[in-house]
């Protein structure tokens, strides 16, 4: 029997890298695409048995009526986000879609609590100080993060990595969450309802998935509650937070520090290199003017362990799918 052929989207260097590293003990046939799978890009599928996606490609009905045509029967994500998933339309169209839920929740908890320390101790304005030959320290300076309170919204893995994390610099750790696994509270987390999260905190970070119900969640009313000068981190979906709201919080001083690794419209964005070109994001442009705001490219998840576990989750669902065991693949149910 032929390998499968496979379709990987959104392909960069180092996705070609551990992918084709984890491929050798399986042999499918793989082609690298570096463009994202929208409904431009869709045709490239003709002939694939299985798609690979990121979280930036499009699956939306005209996507999914486009690789079914094609002879798509799987759609593997290789990341745990599928709000960019039609899952409807992918139902309609016989396209079971598996993600990898989680790959290493400590590499993306790592890099919110770096953020956390950046913003606090401006360790980037200092960066860029030294290098200008400017040694003052008028400006830099932070707080202690021990006795602080911290917020952890969404208490899953990643959220459980951050809260030990911050238990271990001597924080009051908050978390909510609609539905705590008995892994959470044996973490001793504080169990609190949003109310309180926004009202207690000194340092709110979200990690929780983009729902409907979690859509805009920081806006201007949940703004309103936090106290002055609070230090905000989504390492999460660029969706969880209404741009617009918290620029306008900044510049009244409600939000003192602000952490993202992504964006709202990042889609258009991330991943890419511009820097030969004319950013045309407004909204995007006035935040990066704020030195209390440090932005990274949608980089929380990029450490080896959590490519190679990427790589590992992807082929096991596209190897149970080639099995008929999709059962035991990590499905995505609509």
């Amino acid at each position: 029997m032929s390998a499968l052929r496979i379709a990987v989207f959104s392909s960069k260097p180092y996705d070609e890298d551990h992918l084709t590293e984890a491929n050798k003990t399986r042999q499918y046939d793989l082609t690298f695409f570096e463009p994202q799978l929208t409904t431009q890009t869709a045709a490239l599928t003709q002939g694939f048995d299985v798609v690979c996606c990121f979280v930036n490609d499009v699956i939306d009905t005209q996507v999914a009526e486009t690789l079914k045509s094609n002879g798509v029967k799987f759609i593997a994500m290789r990341c745990a986000g599928f709000n960019n998933v039609d899952l409807e339309a992918c139902a309609k169209n016989e396209l079971p879609v598996a993600r990898v839920p989680e790959y290493s929740p400590n590499a993306v908890a790592e890099h919110a609590a770096a953020l956390i320390l950046d913003l606090n101790r401006n360790i980037h304005r200092a960066f860029s100080r030294i290098r200008e030959n400017d040694y003052s320290l008028s400006g830099l300076m932070g707080f202690d993060l021990f006795g602080k309170t911290v917020s952890v919204v969404g208490g899953g893995r990643i959220g459980q990595s951050l809260i030990r994390i911050m238990k271990g610099f001597g924080c009051r750790v908050l978390c909510y969450d609609p539905m705590p696994s008995e892994e959470l509270k044996e973490t001793g987390v504080e169990l609190v309802a949003l109310e309180q999260v926004w009202s207690d905190s000194d340092i709110i970070s979200l990690h929780c998935p983009l729902l409907r119900s979690t859509y805009h969640i920081i806006n201007s009313n949940s703004l309103s509650q936090m106290k002055k000068g609070v230090m905000l981190i989504n390492t999460s979906r660029g969706g969880l937070i209404d741009t617009p709201a918290i620029i306008t919080a900044l510049k009244t001083g409600k939000v003192g520090y602000l952490g993202l690794d992504v964006y709202e419209e990042e889609a258009e964005l991330f991943f890419e290199d511009y820097s030969d070109e004319v950013l045309l994001d407004d909204v995007f442009a006035r935040l990066t003017t704020f030195k209390n705001v440090v932005i990274t490219g949608h980089q929380a998840f990029f450490t080896h362990e959590a490519l190679q576990a990427i790589a590992q989750v992807t082929f096991d669902n596209i190897q149970f799918f080639e099995n008929g065991e999709l059962e035991k693949a990590c499905l995505v149910k609509t």
